[in-house]
């Protein structure tokens, strides 16, 4: 019966990037109908000729829709979206939900769902992890904060992008969960790169470490997913380093709000700084291999 109903409603969605784009594909091939906003006009126009309709402005896109989805870069891009002039909340009638699922600080989402249940919005914040490739394939896992009821009513929605969703608790909570999420890949990538740098330095193939260890222990979905990309060469981004500052810096912002200590994060965070400022902003996550082949004076790449 939920699916029914809210398959029927109208689905607005702001943000078509790297993820937003296949995510919004998916919601099309699931029979959503869709209102698109985004000022990529060449990512606007690919998504309406699989069906979507465009709108001049957040606000417009809300004004036409039950549920507002915004997949943004970063927490002041969200607030403007759906605080600033012509933004989601100027265009929104009462009972209205939007459904952040970009990955931003769980203070701002908090921030944000105050300003929305004062025009009668209700709010989740629903970052995802995956990258690229299971937002292409409609696999993301998705980790949601906000009231559980109105979790259960898009539950539907959000599996047509996922292949899991979870509630986490209060609003905030899908970003923090989010946030731990960001911290395991960080560390793990840079496990995988030192742990593969003395590989090649003692002069062992890495494919053949890879291949021994895989099935192990130390197997991982992120060493299954960046190992290949190191020994490759391949830093073509499905998530970008740039994003992943953004990320541990919201982790650490975090933590020090909350009395965590974060030491591993915060040296990551250093190689990740010392990569952008090396030019390597826009490569792929897994472009932290650079960090230890700079120093070792060698690649991975096979």
């Amino acid at each position: 019966m939920i699916l029914k109903e809210i398959i029927t409603m109208k689905i607005g969605f702001i943000g078509l990037g790297i993820m937003g784009k296949p995510m919004s594909k998916n919601l099309l091939k699931a029979g959503y109908e869709l209102v698109v906003r985004d000022f990529n006009k060449e990512a606007v126009a690919e998504v309406v000729v699989a069906g979507a309709k465009e709108a001049n402005s957040s606000a417009e896109v809300a004004a036409q829709s039950d549920i507002v989805i915004t997949m943004l870069p970063n927490s002041p891009h969200v607030k403007e979206v759906v605080c600033g002039e012509g933004g989601v909340l100027e265009g929104a009638k009462e009972g209205l939900i939007l459904v952040d699922m970009s990955s931003i600080a769980p203070l701002a989402s908090q921030e944000i769902e105050k300003a929305c249940a004062q025009k009668g919005v209700k709010m989740l914040d629903a970052p995802v992890s995956g990258g690229e490739p299971k937002a292409i394939d409609g696999t993301l896992s998705i980790m949601v904060g906000g009231d559980k009821e109105v979790f259960e009513k898009v539950y539907d929605l959000l599996m047509a992008m996922g292949a899991s969703a979870v509630h986490c608790g209060g609003i905030g909570a899908g970003n923090t969960t989010k946030l731990a999420n960001q911290v395991i890949v960080a560390l793990n990538i840079a496990a995988v790169s030192e742990a593969f740098m003395l590989a090649v330095k003692a002069g062992v193939d890495p494919q053949l470490v890879f291949d021994a260890i895989k099935g192990g222990l130390a197997g991982s979905t992120v060493m299954n997913a960046k190992a290949p990309m190191m020994m490759e060469g391949n830093f073509k981004p499905g998530f970008k380093i740039d994003l992943h500052i953004k990320d541990l810096n919201n982790a650490l912002d975090t933590g020090h709000d909350v009395g965590a200590p974060l030491p591993m994060t915060a040296t990551v965070m250093e190689m990740l700084q010392m990569l952008r400022a090396d030019g390597c902003g826009q490569d792929d996550h897994s472009g932290i291999a650079k960090y230890y082949e700079k120093l070792a004076g060698t690649t991975i790449k096979k």
